[in-house]
């Protein structure tokens, strides 16, 4: 049982200690809190209620624990809720999506938690409610639905519906001729889905018992057995399905963090054998897109880190046949590509600032959108029509709420056709965005996007939020953050630290945060903490530290390194326990992060690299901040038990008096609670442990 310190009216839990250990190449590793994690694991993906009731104890206790040293927050709590809620437009509707002879879109009913997809017939303009989830989550303590497609033929709708949070989805199929959910249901899958010409043929990507999502089902209308055509063996290597955008190709997406394999089958003939296009080599990566014979291939080929795309018919596949059309040129790295009848189109980042590319394919013509402001982000959708002039881009940056623009390419105008609405207010001249930049350890300039209200004065005295991430070549868009807008008007500057592991410079910065270099993304992160504090932006003891999954990782890194410098840590789902994670091979992503991370069952030099960072190994006799750490108990990407081991440990070696807290969300993964509103009071709790945690009044 969970031993009990009487400190207040709810105990703080103190983990019991169980010794454990084991050896790795001749090195010894101590872990008194391994109990934590379930044998039975796997089992509690899909069903929270079988958690071995010692656990289940301990993790409730830190849960009434954490929320008795939050209760003189709740007014503020609220407060903070209703003023995020009170930025979302309750009744609201995206832009819809043209396809042939409907309109596709989302909307959003006052005062409900859940989309409701619908679709309208041009002609007619009769609408139909094809998925509402209001009605669909009754009962459930957690939703979420994913990847809502339509047949070819507009007759059959298929999305996956996750209950659970550990997201393993059922695919369902909705007949919109009858309008009635059809008997086929499949369990445990990714949730996406991709028709074949036919409408009445899908495929699909099933997760095995480790969550590994390693094998493709064709799945045919009627048919009570469903069809295996690929398995992929490899445990480092997960898979998907796609479909090319004129819609000729199915696509099988096989990859981990470094090298990608493609196989096609013609969408046409669903039952034919996939083919290889071409087969995984080490460090190449590869995405295609179809036009007219051609393909198109945006590829990392030969060392072309910041990538380029080359063309080549569809029978001569081998890169000796490529062309290179859109050259590689370092410091330009090209993001995402796609494609329409006449067009080519990607997303590139130079200097950290987005653009969106396009050429004509008949003469070969090129042109491009950017914008002005110090920092920003886009985002970019080509809809679901192939013959097409129209592109579908949303901007937004810290002071900008998100505009959405359709842009004609024939003539290149720009058309603003939605702007976020802020129900309650939003003069973007009351804010200030700025792009920083800090020199790091080893010389190079790291950026930050820096937001604070008009007026700021730079005396100080400031609170600061520093946020990032830095893996898997992630880069924190400079988007616009409206629950952030709470923090900022209560007199905090909100920082976005760009550190190495992102490619906000390309791949390089990615390469040069990642493995054995990974030491690299913490000391940027406090090389940013330490420029802010030369620019009076703040104080050391003043900032709050924030990292969500592998961002979790860094500030718990950090926490380690240089407590001194923050008053507060926020760590949401955090990779926290991470050397004993990319040990065992049988949990879900741990394969595939080898490349990210190094092999520390086979290498010795990767164990002893991670040791020197694991945050929980790290964990030594120190003065450590105020801590918070959200965990979710249906979380197959972060388990739950790093956050809880953690905060044990951390509890064990504290010399300090500062709040060190845990939050098991009972009913929820990796992405905390479901619904736009419930997850506003997880946000709230946060915010408020900030505030409190730096003594502020506010």
């Amino acid at each position: 049982m969970t031993k009990q310190i009487n400190k207040s009216a709810i105990s703080m839990p103190i983990a019991k200690k169980i010794a454990h250990s084991e050896s790795h190449h001749g090195i010894k590793k101590t872990d008194d809190y391994a109990w934590l994690r379930d044998d039975n694991w796997q089992q509690v993906l899909r069903d929270p209620s079988v958690l071995a009731p010692e656990i289940r104890t301990h993790l409730e206790a830190e849960n009434a624990y954490t929320l008795q040293q939050l209760a003189d927050t709740e007014k503020l709590q609220n407060t903070l809720y209703q003023e995020m809620r009170g930025r979302i437009k309750e009744d609201d509707d995206t832009v819809p999506v043209k396809d042939g002879d409907y309109l596709y879109g989302v909307k959003f009913e006052k005062g409900k938690e859940y989309a409701i997809h619908y679709r309208t017939h041009i002609t007619s303009k009769q609408q139909e409610i094809l998925i509402d989830g209001n009605l669909l989550a009754k009962g459930e303590k957690y939703f979420r639905i994913i990847d809502v497609a339509h047949s070819p033929d507009h007759r059959y709708v298929a999305y996956g519906v996750d209950v659970k949070g550990s997201e393993k989805y059922s695919i369902k199929i909705i007949d919109t001729k009858a309008m009635n959910l059809r008997a086929d249901i499949i369990l445990e899958t990714t949730g996406s889905i991709s028709w074949a010409a036919d409408s009445q043929t899908f495929f699909y990507v099933k997760v095995d018992d480790n969550h590994r999502p390693s094998q493709v089902y064709r799945h045919q209308l009627g048919k009570h057995e469903d069809v295996l055509v690929f398995q992929e063996n490899d445990t480092g290597f997960f898979v998907d399905v796609s479909k090319t955008q004129d819609g000729a190709f199915l696509l099988i997406n096989v990859a981990d963090h470094e090298s990608s394999e493609i196989f096609i089958i013609d969408a046409t003939c669903p039952n034919d054998t996939p083919k290889c296009l071409l087969k995984r080599s080490n460090m190449h990566e590869y995405s295609i897109e179809h036009v007219n014979g051609y393909f198109y291939i945006l590829s990392n080929y030969k060392s072309r880190e910041d990538f380029a795309i080359f063309k080549t018919k569809i029978d001569q596949f081998d890169p000796k046949n490529w062309q290179e059309i859109v050259p590689y040129k370092e410091g330009n790295l090209l993001i995402s590509m796609g494609v329409f009848k006449n067009w080519l189109i990607w997303l590139m980042r130079k200097d950290g600032l987005p653009s969106i590319q396009i050429i004509n394919l008949t003469d070969g013509s090129q042109q491009a959108i950017e914008f002005e402001e110090e920092a920003y982000s886009l985002g970019l959708s080509l809809g679901l029509e192939f013959d097409s002039d129209l592109l579908r881009f949303t901007y937004s940056s810290p002071t900008t709420p998100a505009q959405i623009f359709d842009y004609n390419i024939a003539d290149k105008s720009r058309k603003l056709i939605k702007s976020q609405d802020i129900p309650s207010g939003h003069n973007p001249d009351n804010y200030v965005t700025k792009r920083l930049f800090a020199t790091g350890h080893d010389g190079v300039l790291i950026p930050i996007t820096i937001l604070h209200k008009q007026g700021l004065i730079l005396d100080s005295q400031a609170p600061l939020l520093l946020y990032g991430y830095g893996a898997y070549g992630y880069s924190m868009p400079a988007s616009f953050n409206s629950k952030m807008l709470s923090l900022v008007e209560r007199g905090f500057v909100y920082a976005i630290a760009h550190v190495r592991g992102g490619m906000e410079k390309g791949y390089a910065w990615y390469k040069n945060g990642k493995h054995e270099h990974k030491i690299n993304s913490f000391k940027d992160f406090i090389s940013c903490a330490e420029f802010l504090i030369d620019e009076k932006y703040t104080k050391a003891g003043n900032i709050v530290a924030e990292g969500r999954s592998a961002g979790g990782l860094l500030v718990g890194a950090i926490n380690n390194m240089a407590p001194e410098l923050w008053g507060a840590v926020i760590s949401e789902v955090p990779f926290v326990d991470a050397l004993t994670t990319i040990l065992d091979d049988t949990l879900p992503l741990t394969p595939p992060e080898w490349p990210e991370w190094g092999n520390p069952i086979i290498n010795k030099a990767d164990y002893q690299n991670m040791a020197t960072y694991s945050p929980i190994d790290q964990v030594s006799e120190k003065h450590y901040p105020a801590i918070f750490a959200v965990g979710g108990l249906t979380d197959p990407r972060v388990t739950y038990w790093e956050p809880a081991k953690w905060v044990a440990k951390l509890r064990e070696f504290n010399q300090s008096d500062n709040d060190i807290l845990l939050f098991t969300e009972m009913e929820a993964g990796h992405g905390g609670a479901s619904g736009r509103f419930e997850s506003l009071k997880e946000d709230a709790r946060l915010y408020a442990f900030a505030i409190k945690a730096l003594g502020l009044n506010r």
